[in-house]
């Protein structure tokens, strides 16, 4: 099977805008989809965990995936659709499919610890089921068990299962998960933006960013000069965006990430409960790293 997206270039992985009443702020959830698509982004992948999936209701998942669907003009959308109850990734997925997701991002079931044998049974489970082209999300800081390489190569030779997101921070792992799926039609995306170059080295073909939300051309730009071979810029790019990289992590995510959105005007830092907002010692740093990069822009510009 040729898959109809190719998973290759910078995908953020979008935060989900509350109001005051912890109301999903649709007009601004559609304002920022239009700001990274005229960024360049090569997807967007709303309602994952960057996207607070985990408070939401089924309900409120798809008016997600809709209102983003229905704000871009011509960029792939990717809805984050699993669950840690398989009967429920399947339903959410048949949603988001109905909806007119074009791909579909699964995080491997979470809390009941599966054994390989889960994992397989989950994801063909819903590949069976639902014709939509979808990528298998490993994170076992999150999950509390990982997608043993094995099986993401089994995996990969389904026709609809079309790509692994790698976030175990393993890059010896994720090279050998490139190595062995060469011969299908399948992309590695990182999920960790520190190690999204370095992932890129060994042949993988992009990332599914949190760092793009506030930075979607300086992103794109890294991944675009690496897959173009020209290591030097991408290197370059890729320490500029460095102590970003870091400071987005400084805090459970999306907390910093949705602190910078608010910082630099894109949206609202509020969570819902149980995530709180961004301490305070946390903040000026972050603040003084987004200036750093805006004085960076300016200079940049000056200089041309």
């Amino acid at each position: 099977m040729t898959h109809d997206i190719d998973f290759t270039g910078v995908f953020p992985a979008m935060c989900t805008p509350f109001d005051a009443d912890e109301r999903i702020d649709f007009e601004t959830l559609q304002t920022d989809a239009q700001r990274l698509e005229a960024a360049g982004v090569d997807g967007l992948v709303p309602v994952g965990s960057t996207g607070e999936s985990a408070t939401l209701t089924h309900d409120e998942h798809v008016r997600v995936v809709e209102a983003v669907i229905d704000a871009v003009d011509d960029v792939p959308v990717i809805a984050g659709t699993g669950s840690n109850n398989t009967r429920e990734a399947l339903e959410l997925s048949e949603r988001a499919a109905d909806a007119g997701a074009d791909g579909l991002l699964l995080i491997s079931p979470y809390y009941n610890k599966p054994e390989q044998q889960g994992f397989l049974e989950h994801y063909r489970t819903i590949a069976d089921a639902v014709d939509v082209p979808q990528i298998v999300y490993n994170v076992p800081s999150r999950t509390g068990q990982t997608i043993e390489p094995d099986t993401v190569v089994e995996l990969a030779s389904h026709p609809t299962i079309a790509g692994y997101k790698a976030a175990e921070g393993d890059l010896g792992v994720i090279g050998e998960i490139v190595e062995r799926t060469t011969e299908h039609d399948f992309s590695v995306l990182s999920g960790d933006d520190a190690l999204t170059l370095p992932l890129l080295s060994v042949g993988g073909s992009g990332a599914i960013s949190v760092v793009a939300n506030i930075e979607p051309e300086r992103t794109v730009a890294m991944v675009g000069a690496a897959l173009e071979g020209d290591y030097e810029r991408a290197r370059a790019i890729h320490h500029e965006l460095g102590p970003l990289m870091r400071e987005l992590f400084v805090e459970t995510n999306p907390i910093p990430v949705k602190e910078a959105m608010e910082i630099r005007g894109y949206g609202p830092g509020r969570l819902r409960s149980p995530l709180t907002r961004l301490r305070e010692e946390n903040r000026e740093p972050l603040e003084s790293i987004l200036n750093d990069l805006e004085t960076a822009d300016v200079s940049r510009a000056e200089a041309e």
